[in-house]
Protein backbone atom coordinates (compact mmCIF):
# COMPACT_ATOMS: atom_id res chain seq x y z
CA UNK A 1 0.00 0.00 0.00
CA UNK A 2 1.63 3.45 -0.93
CA UNK A 3 0.95 6.23 1.19
CA UNK A 4 -1.52 8.75 0.27
CA UNK A 5 -1.76 12.90 0.74
CA UNK A 6 -4.87 12.99 3.45
CA UNK A 7 -6.75 15.38 4.89
CA UNK A 8 -6.00 17.61 7.98
CA UNK A 9 -6.41 16.03 10.75
CA UNK A 10 -8.91 17.24 13.91
CA UNK A 11 -7.81 17.14 17.91
CA UNK A 12 -9.22 18.58 20.57
CA UNK A 13 -7.39 18.54 23.76
CA UNK A 14 -8.31 19.73 27.30
CA UNK A 15 -5.86 22.37 28.17
CA UNK A 16 -5.03 24.02 31.98
CA UNK A 17 -4.12 28.12 29.92
CA UNK A 18 -5.81 28.61 26.88
CA UNK A 19 -3.54 31.80 26.85
CA UNK A 20 -0.22 30.46 27.58
CA UNK A 21 -1.20 27.10 25.51
CA UNK A 22 -1.85 29.92 22.55
CA UNK A 23 1.79 31.42 23.50
CA UNK A 24 3.72 28.50 23.21
CA UNK A 25 1.81 26.79 20.20
CA UNK A 26 2.27 30.24 18.22
CA UNK A 27 5.69 31.83 19.47
CA UNK A 28 7.35 28.65 19.98
CA UNK A 29 6.19 26.03 17.66
CA UNK A 30 4.84 28.83 15.24
CA UNK A 31 1.16 27.76 15.16
CA UNK A 32 -1.12 30.31 13.11
CA UNK A 33 -4.24 30.91 15.17
CA UNK A 34 -7.77 30.11 14.21
CA UNK A 35 -10.83 30.95 15.32
CA UNK A 36 -11.22 31.29 18.84
CA UNK A 37 -13.78 32.12 21.75
CA UNK A 38 -13.30 32.50 25.67
CA UNK A 39 -13.01 28.95 26.10
CA UNK A 40 -11.31 26.84 23.38
CA UNK A 41 -8.68 28.19 20.60
CA UNK A 42 -7.74 26.55 17.08
CA UNK A 43 -4.34 25.91 15.85
CA UNK A 44 -2.71 25.49 12.30
CA UNK A 45 -0.58 22.36 13.37
CA UNK A 46 1.32 22.19 9.97
CA UNK A 47 -1.86 21.85 8.08
CA UNK A 48 -3.28 20.40 10.93
CA UNK A 49 -6.45 21.38 13.35
CA UNK A 50 -5.54 21.58 16.90
CA UNK A 51 -7.74 22.63 19.36
CA UNK A 52 -7.76 23.40 22.85
CA UNK A 53 -11.06 23.84 25.16
CA UNK A 54 -10.51 25.44 28.61
CA UNK A 55 -11.91 22.40 31.18
CA UNK A 56 -10.96 23.89 34.27
CA UNK A 57 -7.26 22.97 34.10
CA UNK A 58 -8.25 18.84 33.75
CA UNK A 59 -5.86 17.39 31.32
CA UNK A 60 -5.57 13.96 30.10
CA UNK A 61 -3.86 11.19 32.28
CA UNK A 62 -0.45 10.11 30.95
CA UNK A 63 1.32 6.84 31.22
CA UNK A 64 4.38 5.31 30.09
CA UNK A 65 5.66 2.70 27.43
CA UNK A 66 9.24 1.31 26.64
CA UNK A 67 10.24 2.25 23.04
CA UNK A 68 14.25 1.80 22.21
CA UNK A 69 14.87 1.70 25.58
CA UNK A 70 13.03 4.98 27.02
CA UNK A 71 10.27 5.44 29.10
CA UNK A 72 8.08 6.93 26.07
CA UNK A 73 5.06 8.91 27.40
CA UNK A 74 1.44 7.98 26.13
CA UNK A 75 -0.64 9.74 25.01
CA UNK A 76 1.65 11.83 22.64
CA UNK A 77 1.17 13.22 19.19
CA UNK A 78 2.92 15.10 16.42
CA UNK A 79 3.90 15.37 12.73
CA UNK A 80 5.64 13.30 10.84
CA UNK A 81 7.68 16.25 9.23
CA UNK A 82 10.36 15.74 6.25
CA UNK A 83 14.21 16.00 6.94
CA UNK A 84 15.01 19.24 6.30
CA UNK A 85 11.70 20.30 8.00
CA UNK A 86 12.34 18.51 11.14
CA UNK A 87 16.27 19.95 11.38
CA UNK A 88 14.59 23.54 11.32
CA UNK A 89 12.11 22.70 14.22
CA UNK A 90 14.68 20.80 16.52
CA UNK A 91 16.93 24.00 16.39
CA UNK A 92 13.61 26.03 16.46
CA UNK A 93 13.18 24.09 19.74
CA UNK A 94 16.50 24.34 21.37
CA UNK A 95 16.41 26.26 24.42
CA UNK A 96 12.60 26.97 24.59
CA UNK A 97 10.96 23.48 25.43
CA UNK A 98 11.26 20.78 28.46
CA UNK A 99 12.90 18.00 26.40
CA UNK A 100 11.71 14.34 27.02
CA UNK A 101 13.64 12.59 24.64
CA UNK A 102 15.99 15.32 22.85
CA UNK A 103 16.90 15.33 19.37
CA UNK A 104 18.66 12.12 18.38
CA UNK A 105 18.08 8.78 15.48
CA UNK A 106 16.37 5.69 16.56
CA UNK A 107 15.74 2.64 15.71
CA UNK A 108 19.24 2.90 13.65
CA UNK A 109 20.41 0.34 10.69
CA UNK A 110 16.31 -1.13 10.75
CA UNK A 111 13.56 -0.23 8.69
CA UNK A 112 12.16 1.87 11.78
CA UNK A 113 15.13 4.55 11.18
CA UNK A 114 14.24 7.69 12.20
CA UNK A 115 14.82 10.94 13.75
CA UNK A 116 12.73 11.82 16.41
CA UNK A 117 12.19 14.40 19.10
CA UNK A 118 9.90 14.63 22.25
CA UNK A 119 9.28 17.52 24.31
CA UNK A 120 6.03 19.10 26.80
CA UNK A 121 3.83 21.73 26.02
CA UNK A 122 2.51 24.18 28.91
CA UNK A 123 -0.39 21.93 29.56
CA UNK A 124 2.15 18.87 30.56
CA UNK A 125 1.43 16.95 26.87
CA UNK A 126 4.13 15.06 25.41
CA UNK A 127 4.78 15.88 22.00
CA UNK A 128 6.44 13.83 19.20
CA UNK A 129 8.00 14.85 15.96
CA UNK A 130 9.97 12.83 13.55
CA UNK A 131 11.58 12.37 10.54
CA UNK A 132 12.03 8.88 8.16
CA UNK A 133 14.54 9.47 4.99
CA UNK A 134 12.45 8.35 3.44
CA UNK A 135 8.43 7.69 4.40
CA UNK A 136 7.75 4.85 2.44
CA UNK A 137 9.57 2.78 5.49
CA UNK A 138 6.89 5.01 7.86
CA UNK A 139 4.81 2.09 8.23
CA UNK A 140 7.75 -0.89 6.95
CA UNK A 141 7.64 -3.85 9.64
CA UNK A 142 10.52 -4.33 11.72
CA UNK A 143 12.76 -7.09 10.48
CA UNK A 144 12.62 -10.17 13.13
Amino acid sequence: MTIQPIRPFHLALPCQDLAKTQTFYCDILGCSLGRTSECWIDLNLYGHQLVFHDCGGETLQEMHNPVDQHAIPVPHFGIVLTPPDFDTLAARLDGKVNWILEPSMRFQNTAGEQKTLFFRDPNNYALEFKSFADDRFLFEPFES
